[in-house]
């Protein structure tokens, strides 16, 4: 590799790290807007974690970095209830990595006895930063929409940077579809799983070659249908397997009526993301189409401003799948990580390994600036919308299990009004204390293991 391809490799990552840095701090900017809106005491806002390497202190709020910028928190002032009415609250953070700080590391030390005294030491630990007389700042008090509204804010805001970055790849740069110019014509028809690159003698030759199909013929129309794009052209050639069809292309500008029969063959189904479909034995699913041995060439086309919502959709839609099955995709990513297996392109990765695509593709010298400055924004578009999905997982400390635990306070007082009863009062959300730790450490335990996969078995874009 040259000096410029590191060069540029080593941009491409710093390009991410940045990109995603700024992500984080939208997303506590998410947070904070609202907080301050509502009145929230909020005494720090940071971007990363570990130790502070720069911060200014803004009226009551401390802003600034810390040296691992790989996430971020605002503190506000009750975000846990006190155990009994007229305690005193704690001050808490957003962001996951801060879950368990100084004073609760040296609570549970301290009071090593159970679960119930770290939950008391955890609410207690903190105390003496809430400034007398503004109790009435801290979050747990806040009605049960504010309380979501803030919480929300910071997920929202990476969906809103989602919808953004997918805006401007695909109705700025465009994205790449099948146009309707050939791009190649098969000589032969060979099996579908058959490993011959080369035809014989003994091999079929392809309608498509048979018919004098050429490649840069540019499709018109087909069976007397004029040609919309490409899909269309696929689904009457799969649908007309036996019966000759007319295909009329332009080729070097002047129009050419071609006869051409699409062969009968068997191909395995696929379904929306390219993947085979198996039955419930594991056996391929296969159907009978037409096939006539032509591929198109992917152009560039700038897409509408419409579009966007559905990438958005479809991207939520695989990250919310990506979730759903974590453990089973953790297992895959054990075995390729200690076992040598090949890695799932689709699973899941860590910044290591998005880091490595970014610099992959800002080396890569077979494609324009334009396309690579397209391809690391839609990285971006797809980050954003991981961090929208992922924060929502109803879990403390992610912001999902703070709105978990609004929604169901919000329930309890519902039905507490419906039936007449007293105000059961805010849901002691600090009980699920010893859940967050296990969640911080089963996170650490997972970001460890797809970092150590990205370094010693990485996916790679290009092989």
């Amino acid at each position: 590799m040259s000096v410029e391809s590191v060069l540029l490799y080593v941009l491409g990552v710093l390009v991410i790290v940045i990109g995603l840095a700024v992500s984080i701090g939208l997303h506590e900017v998410g947070h904070l807007l609202p907080a301050k809106l509502f009145g929230v005491r909020v005494t720090q806002y940071m971007i990363g974690f570990g130790p502070t390497i720069f911060s200014r202190k803004r009226g009551e709020t401390e802003y600034g970095f810390k040296a691992i910028p790989l996430g971020g928190f605002i503190a506000m002032s009750g975000m846990y209830p006190p155990k009994r009415p007229g305690g005193a609250p704690r001050e808490a953070s957003t962001g996951f990595l801060q879950a368990l700080s100084g004073d609760e590391k040296q609570a549970r030390q301290q009071h090593p006895a159970g679960l119930s005294a770290m939950i008391q030491e955890a609410r207690e630990a903190s105390a003496e930063t809430i400034v007398q007389g503004e109790e009435h700042r801290t979050f747990y008090q806040l009605p049960v929409w504010k309380r979501i509204v803030i919480m929300v804010g910071g997920p929202a805001m990476n969906l809103v940077l989602g919808f953004v970055f997918y805006a401007i790849v695909m109705v700025g740069f465009g994205v790449a579809q099948p146009g309707l110019t050939v791009s190649s014509v098969n000589e032969c028809v060979v099996a579908s799983d058959s490993a011959q690159t080369d035809c014989t003698d003994d091999d079929p030759i392809a309608p498509g070659a048979e018919a004098g199909v050429l490649p840069g013929d540019e499709i018109v129309a087909i069976d007397g249908e004029q040609a919309a794009n490409w899909d269309q052209v696929s689904g009457v050639i799969r649908g007309a397997a036996g019966r000759t069809i007319a295909l009329d292309v332009l080729r070097d500008g002047e129009p050419l009526t071609l006869q051409v029969t699409p062969l009968l063959t068997e191909r395995a189904v696929v379904d929306d993301d390219d993947a085979v479909v198996t039955d419930a034995d594991g056996e391929v699913v296969t159907q009978e189409v037409g096939f006539v041995g032509i591929t198109p060439q992917y152009e560039v086309a700038q897409q509408p401003i419409t579009e966007v919502p559905a990438a958005v959709g479809e991207n939520v839609e695989r990250v919310v799948h990506l979730i759903l099955n974590l453990p089973q995709r953790l297992v895959d990513v054990a075995q390729a990580a200690f076992g040598g297996a090949e890695r799932d392109p689709d699973g899941p990765i860590s910044v290591v390994g998005v880091g490595r695509f970014a610099g992959e593709i800002a080396a890569l010298d077979t494609i324009p600036v334009a396309d690579k400055v397209s391809a690391m924004l839609g990285i971006l578009a797809s980050l954003n919308v991981a961090l929208f999905v992922f924060n929502l997982v109803p879990l403390m400390p992610l912001d999902g299990g703070h709105v978990a635990g609004a929604v169901w306070e919000g329930v309890r007082r519902f039905f507490a009004k419906l039936f007449g009863r007293p105000d059961p009062g805010p849901v002691d959300t600090a009980k699920v204390i010893p859940l967050t730790f296990v969640v911080v450490i089963l996170l650490g335990g997972m970001s460890a293991l797809l970092i150590y996969a990205d370094l010693v078995n990485p996916i790679s874009l290009f092989g």
